[in-house]
C-alpha cells in the first residue's frame, strides 16, 4: 500500500529540533510539499529563522512539552509529528548518571510523551503519522557513546512498538536510521565520529529525501545509507563476528587517541583500516 502523493498538501506537520541539521532539512522539505509546518527548537532565534525561511510557525521550547501549543498553531490538528530532537551523548559505562538520564529523556521519553498526547486523536479519526529520527546506532551501535547507543536502541524499539500496535488503526510510523550526517551532532561525536561516521557522511537534505520516499511508500524503516540494511542483517545472522569486527574498530580508535590525544590523521577511514566484506561490519 502506498500513500497518496498529495497527502502532505495542507497537512499539519511538527518538526522538533528543527533549528538546524536534519530537523531544518525536514521542515524545509515538508514545506516544499505544501504542508503547514510548525518549527520547534530549544533555541528561539534558530526556531524563528527557519520558520520565517519556510513560511512556518515557530514554537520554541522543550520538545517534550509543545504538543498542545503546536496543535493550536496548526488550527487544532497535527497530521505528522517528527520526533527529531536528539542529544549526542558520548561516554562509556562510567558516564555520569545525569548524562544517562538526559540521553534517555531526550532520545526516548520525548517520543513517548508526544505519542501519549497525539494518539487519542489519531486513533479516533483513524489517521496519523509519527516520524522518529533514530540513528543507525539504534540498529547497530556507536563506539565511544554508550548513553547515545542505548537510548537510540530505545527510540527504535518504541517506534517499532507503535507501528506493530497501531498500524491496523491507521497510524503510520517511520524510523529514520542514518549513519553520519553533516550536522553539529557529527562534530559533537568527536574522534569516534570522525573515525566511523565522517567518511560516508551525507547532507541533511539527503535524509529528508529518504524520509519523503518512505512516506510515499508507507515504509517503516528509512535508511539514508542503504548499506546499513546489510550491516543489520549481518549483526543478526552472526553476532559474534559482528562484535569481533566492531571491537577491532574500537581498538583502532583507542590506538589513535592514545597516540595523538585525539583521532590519528583524519584521512584514513575505518573502512580502510578494518575492511568490510559482504558479511563483515
Amino acid at each position: 500500500m502506498t500513500a497518496d502523493t498529495n497527502e502532505l498538501q495542507g497537512a499539519g506537520v511538527v518538526v522538533t529540533g528543527a533549528g538546524g541539521g536534519i530537523g531544518a532539512a525536514l521542515a524545509r522539505r515538508f514545506a516544499a510539499e505544501g504542508a503547514r509546518v510548525v518549527v520547534n527548537d530549544l533555541d528561539p532565534e534558530r526556531t524563528k529563522a527557519v520558520a520565517e525561511e519556510i513560511g512556518g510557525v515557530p514554537v520554541p521550547g522543550d520538545a517534550s512539552a509543545v504538543v498542545a501549543e503546536a496543535r493550536e498553531a496548526l488550527g487544532g490538528t497535527v497530521d505528522v509529528w517528527c520526533a527529531n530532537a536528539g542529544l549526542s551523548s558520548p561516554g562509556d559505562a562510567f558516564a555520569d548518571e545525569d548524562v544517562w538520564a538526559a540521553a534517555w529523556d531526550v532520545n526516548v521519553m520525548a517520543h513517548v510523551r508526544a505519542a501519549r498526547a497525539l494518539l487519542p486523536e489519531w486513533l479516533e479519526r483513524g489517521r496519523g503519522r509519527f516520524v522518529s529520527t533514530v540513528s543507525a546506532a539504534g540498529l547497530l551501535t556507536m563506539i565511544g557513546a554508550a548513553p547515545y547507543s542505548v537510548s537510540k536502541h530505545g527510540a527504535y524499539a518504541f517506534a517499532e512498538w507503535l507501528s506493530l500496535t497501531y498500524r491496523h488503526r491507521g497510524l503510520k510510523v517511520h524510523a529514520i536510521c542514518p549513519q553520519g550526517v553533516r550536522t553539529d551532532m557529527l562534530t559533537a561525536a568527536g574522534s569516534a565520529g570522525e573515525l566511523v561516521l565522517a567518511p560516508t557522511a551525507i547532507e541533511p537534505e539527503d535524509v529528508a529525501d529518504a524520509l519523503l520516499d518512505a512516506v510515499h511508500a508507507d515504509r517503516f524503516l528509512v535508511l539514508p545509507h542503504p548499506e546499513v540494511a546489510g550491516y543489520y542483517r549481518n549483526r543478526s545472522a552472526d553476532p559474534e563476528r559482528w562484535l569481533d569486527t566492531m571491537n577491532r574498530v574500537q581498538q583502532t580508535w583507542e590506538t589513535g587517541t592514545r597516540e595523538n590525544g585525539a583521532r590519528t590523521d583524519g584521512k584514513i577511514s575505518w573502512r580502510e583500516r578494518v575492511p568490510l566484506t559482504e558479511n563483515d561490519h
